[in-house]
């Protein structure tokens, strides 16, 4: 009951942490290698090297804001890829909780199991009991555009097809 109660507390006020001390706009894409849920090592690098990649965290697989947030990008997967966007989650889950997270969901992207915390240190993304901070990281040709450190959930898709609809006026 302890760990529900702590998984919704991060779900709904995650830690945000300095502005100053985490990934801005401007900064490249950070080098990091990291498994997926079926055990592929991905070098984050060369995945978001060109064209659009959105790198998105989330605290905890299977938890209500985790699954609203990677759900809006699920749903909005085919406008998504007509803008050319590559989509990451990432959390400090291991490959079996990612994989089943990403199975039950029907999630199209893949999800990294950062149980090491690499990808989250390489991000600056501040973490709480272990757990990361809900963010967001979009990249063009390996240069940050978007930092979202406001911990978005069900909205996460509409704020990055607002920011690029935006990038077109």
């Amino acid at each position: 009951m302890k760990t529900i109660a702590s998984l919704m507390l991060i779900s709904l006020f995650p830690f945000m942490g300095n502005a100053a001390e985490r990934l801005a706009v401007g900064d490249a894409l950070p080098t990091v290698t990291c498994n997926d849920q079926d055990g592929k090592a991905v070098a984050v690098e060369k995945f978001g090297a060109s064209g659009y990649l959105l790198v998105y965290f989330y605290p905890k697989a299977n938890t209500p804001g985790c699954t609203k947030q990677g759900c809006s990008l699920r749903d909005s997967w085919g406008e998504l890829t007509k803008m050319g966007v590559k989509v990451l989650g990432v959390s400090t889950d291991n490959e079996a909780k990612q994989k089943s997270f990403q199975a039950e969901q029907g999630f199209p992207f893949s999800l990294l199991a950062d149980s090491d915390k690499k990808v989250v240190q390489a991000f600056k993304v501040p973490t709480t009991m272990g757990f990361a901070s809900r963010s967001a990281y979009l990249f063009k040709d390996g240069v940050c555009v978007m930092a979202d450190y406001d911990g978005h959930t069900g909205d996460q898709a509409a704020e990055v097809i607002k920011f690029l609809n935006n990038q077109k006026k």
